[in-house]
Protein backbone atom coordinates (compact mmCIF):
# COMPACT_ATOMS: atom_id res chain seq x y z
CA UNK A 1 0.00 0.00 0.00
CA UNK A 2 2.81 2.36 0.99
CA UNK A 3 4.61 1.60 -2.28
CA UNK A 4 1.46 2.29 -4.34
CA UNK A 5 0.86 5.56 -2.53
CA UNK A 6 4.49 6.66 -3.08
CA UNK A 7 4.25 5.84 -6.80
CA UNK A 8 1.00 7.78 -7.13
CA UNK A 9 2.47 10.77 -5.32
CA UNK A 10 5.51 10.84 -7.62
CA UNK A 11 3.28 10.73 -10.73
CA UNK A 12 1.18 13.61 -9.39
CA UNK A 13 4.26 15.77 -8.76
CA UNK A 14 5.65 15.10 -12.22
CA UNK A 15 2.30 15.91 -13.79
CA UNK A 16 2.02 19.18 -11.90
CA UNK A 17 5.60 20.19 -12.91
CA UNK A 18 4.93 19.42 -16.60
CA UNK A 19 1.69 21.37 -16.53
CA UNK A 20 3.40 24.36 -14.90
CA UNK A 21 6.24 24.34 -17.44
CA UNK A 22 3.78 24.12 -20.33
CA UNK A 23 1.80 27.03 -18.92
CA UNK A 24 4.92 29.21 -18.64
CA UNK A 25 5.93 28.34 -22.19
CA UNK A 26 2.40 29.10 -23.47
CA UNK A 27 2.40 32.46 -21.69
CA UNK A 28 5.83 33.38 -23.09
CA UNK A 29 4.68 32.45 -26.59
CA UNK A 30 1.51 34.50 -26.29
CA UNK A 31 3.43 37.59 -25.12
CA UNK A 32 6.05 37.21 -27.90
CA UNK A 33 8.79 37.18 -25.24
CA UNK A 34 12.29 35.87 -25.91
CA UNK A 35 12.99 35.43 -22.18
CA UNK A 36 14.35 31.95 -21.50
CA UNK A 37 12.08 29.59 -19.61
CA UNK A 38 13.23 28.76 -16.10
CA UNK A 39 15.24 25.59 -16.10
CA UNK A 40 16.13 25.81 -19.83
CA UNK A 41 19.49 27.66 -19.71
CA UNK A 42 20.97 30.60 -17.86
CA UNK A 43 24.09 30.98 -19.99
CA UNK A 44 22.64 33.60 -22.34
CA UNK A 45 21.47 35.71 -19.42
CA UNK A 46 24.88 35.50 -17.81
CA UNK A 47 26.58 36.42 -21.08
CA UNK A 48 24.30 39.42 -21.52
CA UNK A 49 24.98 40.55 -17.97
CA UNK A 50 28.72 40.17 -18.49
CA UNK A 51 28.59 42.18 -21.70
CA UNK A 52 26.56 44.94 -20.09
CA UNK A 53 28.84 45.20 -17.09
CA UNK A 54 31.97 45.52 -19.23
CA UNK A 55 31.03 48.71 -21.06
CA UNK A 56 34.05 50.98 -21.58
CA UNK A 57 34.14 54.76 -21.04
CA UNK A 58 35.33 55.05 -24.63
CA UNK A 59 32.02 53.68 -25.85
CA UNK A 60 30.40 56.93 -24.83
CA UNK A 61 33.20 58.87 -26.50
CA UNK A 62 32.55 57.06 -29.75
CA UNK A 63 28.87 57.84 -29.68
CA UNK A 64 27.92 54.71 -27.77
CA UNK A 65 26.67 52.98 -30.91
CA UNK A 66 27.85 50.08 -32.99
CA UNK A 67 27.54 49.73 -36.76
CA UNK A 68 24.03 48.38 -36.25
CA UNK A 69 23.07 51.27 -33.99
CA UNK A 70 23.08 49.28 -30.74
CA UNK A 71 24.95 50.14 -27.58
CA UNK A 72 28.66 49.37 -27.66
CA UNK A 73 29.91 47.05 -24.93
CA UNK A 74 33.53 46.26 -24.16
CA UNK A 75 32.68 42.59 -24.44
CA UNK A 76 32.26 43.01 -28.21
CA UNK A 77 35.67 44.65 -28.59
CA UNK A 78 39.02 43.21 -27.54
CA UNK A 79 40.50 46.70 -27.45
CA UNK A 80 37.78 48.17 -25.22
CA UNK A 81 37.79 45.10 -22.97
CA UNK A 82 41.57 45.37 -22.53
CA UNK A 83 41.28 49.11 -21.89
CA UNK A 84 38.68 48.43 -19.21
CA UNK A 85 41.15 46.10 -17.50
CA UNK A 86 43.46 49.11 -17.13
CA UNK A 87 46.35 48.03 -19.36
CA UNK A 88 47.11 48.20 -23.09
CA UNK A 89 49.85 46.83 -25.35
CA UNK A 90 50.71 49.37 -28.05
CA UNK A 91 52.89 48.54 -31.05
CA UNK A 92 55.46 51.12 -32.15
CA UNK A 93 58.81 51.24 -33.93
CA UNK A 94 61.87 51.37 -31.69
CA UNK A 95 64.35 53.00 -34.09
CA UNK A 96 62.74 56.05 -35.68
CA UNK A 97 64.03 59.37 -34.28
CA UNK A 98 61.28 61.94 -33.91
CA UNK A 99 58.57 59.32 -34.31
CA UNK A 100 59.24 56.35 -32.05
CA UNK A 101 62.63 55.80 -30.50
CA UNK A 102 63.60 53.59 -27.58
CA UNK A 103 66.10 55.58 -25.53
CA UNK A 104 69.04 54.09 -23.60
CA UNK A 105 67.13 54.38 -20.32
CA UNK A 106 64.32 52.23 -21.74
CA UNK A 107 61.83 55.07 -22.17
CA UNK A 108 60.23 56.01 -25.49
CA UNK A 109 59.97 59.30 -27.36
CA UNK A 110 58.41 60.51 -30.60
CA UNK A 111 55.21 61.59 -32.28
CA UNK A 112 53.81 58.05 -32.67
CA UNK A 113 54.50 57.48 -28.97
CA UNK A 114 52.53 60.62 -28.09
CA UNK A 115 49.64 59.56 -30.32
CA UNK A 116 49.62 56.12 -28.71
CA UNK A 117 49.56 57.66 -25.23
CA UNK A 118 46.79 60.11 -26.09
CA UNK A 119 44.56 57.39 -27.48
CA UNK A 120 45.18 55.23 -24.42
CA UNK A 121 44.28 58.14 -22.14
CA UNK A 122 41.01 58.63 -23.97
CA UNK A 123 40.30 54.93 -23.49
CA UNK A 124 40.85 55.35 -19.76
CA UNK A 125 44.39 53.93 -19.50
CA UNK A 126 47.24 55.90 -17.89
CA UNK A 127 50.55 56.19 -19.74
CA UNK A 128 52.26 54.16 -17.01
CA UNK A 129 49.98 51.21 -17.79
CA UNK A 130 51.00 51.03 -21.46
CA UNK A 131 53.37 48.30 -22.61
CA UNK A 132 55.13 49.37 -25.80
CA UNK A 133 55.97 46.46 -28.10
CA UNK A 134 58.35 46.69 -31.05
CA UNK A 135 56.43 46.34 -34.32
CA UNK A 136 58.68 46.05 -37.36
CA UNK A 137 57.10 46.72 -40.74
CA UNK A 138 56.90 43.11 -41.89
CA UNK A 139 55.50 41.93 -38.53
CA UNK A 140 52.64 44.36 -37.96
CA UNK A 141 49.69 42.42 -39.41
CA UNK A 142 50.80 39.26 -37.63
CA UNK A 143 51.08 41.00 -34.26
CA UNK A 144 47.54 42.31 -34.60
CA UNK A 145 46.05 39.06 -35.90
CA UNK A 146 47.60 37.05 -33.07
CA UNK A 147 46.36 39.51 -30.47
CA UNK A 148 49.87 40.37 -29.27
CA UNK A 149 49.07 44.10 -29.40
CA UNK A 150 45.89 46.09 -28.89
CA UNK A 151 46.74 48.62 -31.57
CA UNK A 152 49.75 49.73 -33.60
CA UNK A 153 50.95 53.32 -34.12
CA UNK A 154 54.05 52.79 -36.26
CA UNK A 155 54.12 54.91 -39.44
CA UNK A 156 51.57 52.37 -40.66
CA UNK A 157 50.30 53.39 -44.11
CA UNK A 158 46.69 52.51 -44.83
CA UNK A 159 46.47 50.30 -47.93
CA UNK A 160 43.76 48.14 -49.46
CA UNK A 161 45.97 45.07 -49.15
CA UNK A 162 46.51 45.60 -45.42
CA UNK A 163 42.83 46.32 -44.84
CA UNK A 164 42.09 42.74 -45.82
CA UNK A 165 43.86 41.61 -42.64
CA UNK A 166 43.45 44.46 -40.13
CA UNK A 167 41.29 47.51 -39.51
CA UNK A 168 42.58 51.07 -39.46
CA UNK A 169 41.50 54.13 -37.52
CA UNK A 170 42.59 57.51 -38.86
CA UNK A 171 44.52 58.71 -40.71
CA UNK A 172 46.32 60.66 -37.99
CA UNK A 173 49.12 61.90 -40.30
CA UNK A 174 49.89 62.17 -44.04
CA UNK A 175 53.50 61.74 -45.16
CA UNK A 176 55.15 61.53 -48.60
CA UNK A 177 57.70 59.01 -49.81
CA UNK A 178 61.09 60.60 -50.45
CA UNK A 179 64.78 59.78 -50.71
CA UNK A 180 67.61 60.25 -48.21
CA UNK A 181 71.06 60.57 -49.78
CA UNK A 182 74.53 61.75 -48.82
CA UNK A 183 75.06 65.49 -48.85
CA UNK A 184 77.14 65.40 -52.06
CA UNK A 185 74.90 62.93 -53.94
CA UNK A 186 73.80 63.69 -57.50
CA UNK A 187 70.50 61.81 -57.07
CA UNK A 188 67.71 64.34 -57.61
CA UNK A 189 64.65 62.12 -57.50
CA UNK A 190 63.28 58.65 -58.20
CA UNK A 191 63.79 59.16 -61.92
CA UNK A 192 67.56 59.44 -61.26
CA UNK A 193 67.90 56.03 -59.61
CA UNK A 194 69.19 54.26 -62.72
CA UNK A 195 71.99 51.89 -61.74
CA UNK A 196 71.87 52.96 -58.10
CA UNK A 197 71.58 50.77 -55.01
CA UNK A 198 68.52 51.73 -53.03
CA UNK A 199 67.59 50.61 -49.52
CA UNK A 200 64.19 50.22 -47.90
CA UNK A 201 62.52 47.99 -45.32
CA UNK A 202 60.93 44.64 -46.08
CA UNK A 203 57.16 44.76 -45.77
CA UNK A 204 56.95 48.54 -46.19
CA UNK A 205 54.84 50.37 -48.77
CA UNK A 206 58.02 52.25 -49.76
CA UNK A 207 59.74 49.03 -50.81
CA UNK A 208 56.64 47.90 -52.70
CA UNK A 209 56.38 51.18 -54.63
CA UNK A 210 60.01 50.91 -55.66
CA UNK A 211 59.43 47.35 -56.85
CA UNK A 212 56.35 48.40 -58.81
CA UNK A 213 57.70 51.60 -60.37
CA UNK A 214 61.48 51.72 -60.26
CA UNK A 215 62.72 48.13 -60.07
CA UNK A 216 64.08 48.32 -63.61
CA UNK A 217 66.24 51.31 -62.77
CA UNK A 218 67.41 50.64 -59.21
CA UNK A 219 68.79 47.66 -57.32
CA UNK A 220 66.67 47.37 -54.19
CA UNK A 221 68.29 46.20 -50.95
CA UNK A 222 65.80 45.37 -48.19
CA UNK A 223 66.61 45.36 -44.48
CA UNK A 224 64.49 44.83 -41.36
CA UNK A 225 64.72 48.40 -40.08
CA UNK A 226 65.37 51.89 -41.46
CA UNK A 227 68.22 52.40 -39.03
CA UNK A 228 70.02 49.52 -40.79
CA UNK A 229 69.40 51.26 -44.13
CA UNK A 230 70.82 54.54 -42.81
CA UNK A 231 73.90 52.75 -41.49
CA UNK A 232 74.40 51.18 -44.93
CA UNK A 233 74.10 54.66 -46.47
CA UNK A 234 76.79 55.93 -44.11
CA UNK A 235 79.21 53.18 -45.13
CA UNK A 236 78.42 53.52 -48.83
CA UNK A 237 76.90 50.06 -49.15
CA UNK A 238 73.78 51.70 -50.59
CA UNK A 239 73.38 55.05 -52.35
CA UNK A 240 69.95 56.11 -51.17
CA UNK A 241 67.31 55.22 -48.60
CA UNK A 242 63.65 55.54 -49.40
CA UNK A 243 60.71 55.82 -47.06
CA UNK A 244 58.41 58.59 -45.85
CA UNK A 245 59.82 62.11 -45.59
CA UNK A 246 58.95 62.51 -41.91
CA UNK A 247 60.95 59.36 -41.07
CA UNK A 248 63.94 60.42 -43.18
CA UNK A 249 63.93 63.90 -41.63
CA UNK A 250 64.49 62.37 -38.22
CA UNK A 251 67.49 60.36 -39.40
CA UNK A 252 68.94 63.38 -41.20
CA UNK A 253 68.66 65.42 -37.99
CA UNK A 254 70.65 62.74 -36.12
CA UNK A 255 73.63 63.25 -38.44
CA UNK A 256 73.80 67.00 -39.21
CA UNK A 257 75.63 67.82 -42.44
CA UNK A 258 75.97 64.19 -43.52
CA UNK A 259 72.67 63.57 -45.32
CA UNK A 260 69.98 65.46 -47.18
CA UNK A 261 66.41 64.82 -48.27
CA UNK A 262 65.93 65.02 -52.01
CA UNK A 263 62.63 66.79 -51.32
CA UNK A 264 60.57 65.34 -54.14
CA UNK A 265 57.77 63.48 -52.41
CA UNK A 266 56.27 60.99 -54.84
CA UNK A 267 53.36 59.50 -52.89
CA UNK A 268 50.79 60.22 -50.19
CA UNK A 269 51.11 57.94 -47.17
CA UNK A 270 48.09 58.02 -44.86
CA UNK A 271 49.23 56.80 -41.45
CA UNK A 272 46.57 54.82 -39.62
CA UNK A 273 46.31 53.09 -36.27
CA UNK A 274 46.02 49.37 -36.91
CA UNK A 275 43.79 47.14 -34.81
CA UNK A 276 41.96 43.81 -34.92
CA UNK A 277 39.87 43.18 -38.04
CA UNK A 278 36.18 43.67 -37.32
CA UNK A 279 36.63 45.65 -34.09
CA UNK A 280 34.17 48.35 -35.12
CA UNK A 281 33.67 49.70 -31.61
CA UNK A 282 37.42 49.93 -30.97
CA UNK A 283 37.99 51.69 -34.29
CA UNK A 284 35.25 54.24 -33.53
CA UNK A 285 36.75 54.94 -30.10
CA UNK A 286 40.23 55.52 -31.56
CA UNK A 287 38.85 57.82 -34.27
CA UNK A 288 37.11 59.86 -31.59
CA UNK A 289 40.40 60.14 -29.69
CA UNK A 290 42.34 61.25 -32.80
CA UNK A 291 39.74 63.90 -33.61
CA UNK A 292 39.94 65.23 -30.08
CA UNK A 293 43.75 65.28 -30.18
CA UNK A 294 43.62 67.41 -33.33
CA UNK A 295 40.84 69.68 -32.06
CA UNK A 296 42.38 70.49 -28.67
CA UNK A 297 45.82 71.35 -30.11
CA UNK A 298 47.63 68.33 -28.67
CA UNK A 299 48.32 66.92 -32.15
CA UNK A 300 50.20 70.00 -33.36
CA UNK A 301 52.00 70.44 -30.04
CA UNK A 302 53.20 66.82 -30.14
CA UNK A 303 54.54 67.21 -33.69
CA UNK A 304 56.32 70.45 -32.89
CA UNK A 305 58.09 68.94 -29.88
CA UNK A 306 59.09 65.65 -31.52
CA UNK A 307 59.44 66.08 -35.29
CA UNK A 308 59.81 69.89 -35.35
CA UNK A 309 63.48 69.99 -34.24
CA UNK A 310 64.49 68.16 -37.45
CA UNK A 311 63.33 71.14 -39.51
CA UNK A 312 60.42 69.20 -40.96
CA UNK A 313 57.57 71.52 -41.87
CA UNK A 314 54.54 70.70 -39.77
CA UNK A 315 51.66 69.89 -42.16
CA UNK A 316 47.96 70.50 -41.84
CA UNK A 317 46.12 67.91 -39.79
CA UNK A 318 44.34 65.22 -41.83
CA UNK A 319 40.59 64.84 -42.10
CA UNK A 320 39.14 61.72 -40.50
CA UNK A 321 36.02 60.36 -42.14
Amino acid sequence: MSSQFSSLSTRLRLGMFAAGTAAVALLASACGSSTPVAGSSSSSSAAAAGSSSSSSPSAAASGGASASGGAVAAGSSKLLADAKSGKLIVGIKFDQPGLALKKPDGSFAGFDVEVGKYVAKELGVDAGKIEFKESKSAEREGLIERGEVDYIVATYSITDTRKKKVDFAGPYFVAHQDLLVKKDSTITGPEALGGKILCSVAGSTSAQKVKDKYAKDAALQEFNTYSECVEALKTGTVEAVTTDDVILAGFAAQSPGEFKLVGKGFSDENYGIGLKKGDTAGKAAINTAIKKMIADGSWKKALESTVGPSGYKIPTAPTIS
